[in-house]
């Protein structure tokens, strides 16, 4: 939000350095999202595992009163992705204890459904949901990058212009 205002004031006012500070800010926006990018792809084992131990760590916190975000995201996850636990349904064995779940674990949803029922609960892990879903839509995600990274050009390109067109013109303004 503050780069958007660094540009439109410069723009506005038609200051160069004001255009030359939103210029490097999306530079420098940019470069870091292309490292963070390759770094992701370089250490994409790394961060699978990395993000499977946390999620295990998370699952620890689930019944705890200070988390009640989290017990609800876990909820959700599981009932809108149809899936149990991190890897399978047995990650909550240490948690809630030997053959217990949570209820969004059941096909079929209802009060205690979980405890001592392991056959009406999903038995794929969500980790591996969540992965399937990045996968399947991978082209939107894409897709969605570029036009980030259009604008981003586009913007970057645009302040470069006005700060030559001012520099061509001679105006000074008092900032």
């Amino acid at each position: 939000m503050v780069t958007g205002f660094l540009g439109c004031l410069g723009a506005i006012k038609e200051n160069k350095c004001l255009l030359l500070s939103f210029f490097i800010v999306l530079l420098i926006i940019l470069l870091a999202e292309l490292i963070l990018l390759i770094l992701f792809f370089v250490y994409m084992d790394k961060v699978s595992d990395s993000a499977k131990k946390d999620l295990k760590e998370g699952m620890k916190l689930y019944n705890s009163e200070n988390n009640v975000g989290l017990k609800n995201a876990w909820n959700i996850i599981q009932a809108e992705m149809k899936c149990c636990g991190v890897n399978d349904f047995t990650d909550w064995y240490p948690v809630l204890g030997e053959n217990t779940v949570p209820d969004r674990c059941c096909m079929e949803n209802s009060q205690d459904c979980g405890r001592n029922s392991t056959e009406l609960v999903w038995k794929t892990g969500c980790y591996e949901r969540v992965m399937t879903w990045f996968d399947e839509n991978k082209h939107v995600l894409g897709s969605i990058g570029m036009c980030i990274l259009i604008m981003q050009i586009l913007g970057m390109a645009f302040s470069m212009t006005l700060f030559q067109q001012i520099h061509r013109t001679g105006k000074k303004y008092d900032a």
